[in-house]
């Protein structure tokens, strides 16, 4: 389509058209690599903390011994939430959705510390370090109060994610189960500008607060589109039941043109690095506390998929494993993507003080596609067949 000095190319949903500069994230889909700022995901998720992670993310570079121990102390010291939004939390209906309790939760910290000083480092430092911080906080304490009960205060004695496994099951939880889930945050906390990221970008191109930022993001993950694959890829096995079924199904879904959930990415046309290592994280939690008969129906799911579906570039992705995970650590399947926004929003953050640094409003122009040169007409001579 031509627009007087140029032509106009329409790519639905921005596919393959760049947007930004980063250099936050990189992704190799074919060969299929993964790092954060330089680091492999494989190295990262061996050898650092999810803490460790969103510090290299969000400022650029891995943190001295010092900065470490400030920074995770500083997180801890904010964990807790201000009981005028807790409060608020249990005015949310028990029966609505965990993502869009964390949403409004998320909205709801700018009330309490948003100046939209962002040109002061030590607000920009504040405001990350308290979304790390009460995320994790927020949701475990709606899915206690959405059970009629009262949230449980974070402990200064536990680590990051054994706090969360805490506040979330009121146990505390086994030390390889909370490094698990550690390295499960690392997998997903960043992976380039994914739906709710450009969102979060977009959103921090206005310079608004950090905690709307987040807020839309989170609005965002929550489209089934974008969040919950995992979920449906237990209802999936579920369906399948039984690892001697799993052909059929497969065979079933591809003649029929059916997705197959936790399988297939956009970036990806190999196995997904991260869906590599959350298998290995799953053989470890069943070497640990037993074993899920449904990681067997996935394993061969993924068999049968490595002829039907590998010629094609479809393989497993992120989704596929980690709701078994998951549901190992004692996480309620609706919890699971705003799990994910836990570990999402040191990426989210990444990309608000990367969008700072550069800042241009995002103003994407459009087709036209509407009616032209319409004559006004009076209300009493309208008819219904003048708009058909």
């Amino acid at each position: 389509m031509s627009n007087g000095a140029h032509e106009i190319i329409f790519r639905p949903g921005l596919e393959g058209v760049p947007v930004t500069h980063s250099a936050i994230c990189d992704i190799d889909g074919l060969n299929g690599h993964l790092s954060y700022r330089g680091y492999s995901i494989e190295d990262l998720a061996a050898h650092s903390t999810f803490l460790e992670t969103a510090y290299l993310l969000i400022w650029g570079e891995l943190p001295t011994e010092e900065q470490l121990h400030d920074f995770e102390a500083e997180v801890q010291r904010h964990r807790r939430v201000s009981f005028r939004v807790r409060d608020m939390m249990k005015c949310f209906p028990a029966t609505g959705h965990p993502m869009d309790a964390l949403q409004s939760s998320a909205a709801s910290l700018g009330l309490f510390y948003s100046r939209r000083a962002i040109d002061r480092p030590k607000y920009v430092y504040d405001a990350v370090i308290r979304l790390i911080a009460k995320i994790p906080t927020m949701v475990a304490a709606f899915q206690l109060i959405r059970k009629g009960q009262d949230p449980i205060q974070p402990r200064d004695d536990l680590a990051y994610s054994a706090n969360f496994l805490y506040m979330l099951t009121e146990r505390e939880p086994d030390p390889i189960a909370a490094r698990i889930f550690d390295r499960c945050l690392i997998l997903h906390a960043e992976h380039s500008l994914n739906a709710s990221t450009f969102s979060a970008r977009v959103t921090a191109s206005t310079l608004t607060d950090p905690y709307a930022v987040v807020a839309s993001a989170v609005g965002t993950l929550a489209g089934p589109l974008h969040g919950g694959a995992n979920e449906d890829v237990l209802a999936m096995l579920e369906e399948i039941s039984s690892p001697d079924q799993a052909a059929a199904y497969l065979k079933k879904a591809v003649e029929n043109k059916q997705k197959i959930m936790g399988f297939g990415h956009r970036e990806y046309r190999v196995k997904d690095p991260r869906a590599s290592i959350l298998q290995g994280l799953a053989e470890e939690m069943f070497a640990r506390f037993g074993r899920d008969d449904m990681y067997d129906v996935a394993t061969a799911l993924e068999r049968e998929a490595s002829s039907l579906l590998a010629v094609k570039g479809i393989y497993p992705n992120v989704d596929f494993y980690s709701g078994l995970v998951y549901r190992k650590l004692g996480i309620p399947r609706d919890l699971f993507t705003p799990v994910f926004a836990i570990s999402r929003v040191a990426g989210w953050l990444a990309h608000w003080r990367e969008q700072l640094g550069a800042n241009r409003i995002f103003r994407p122009s459009q087709i036209y596609t509407g009616k032209v040169t319409r004559a006004w007409c009076p209300v009493e001579e309208r008819t219904l067949e003048m708009d058909a």
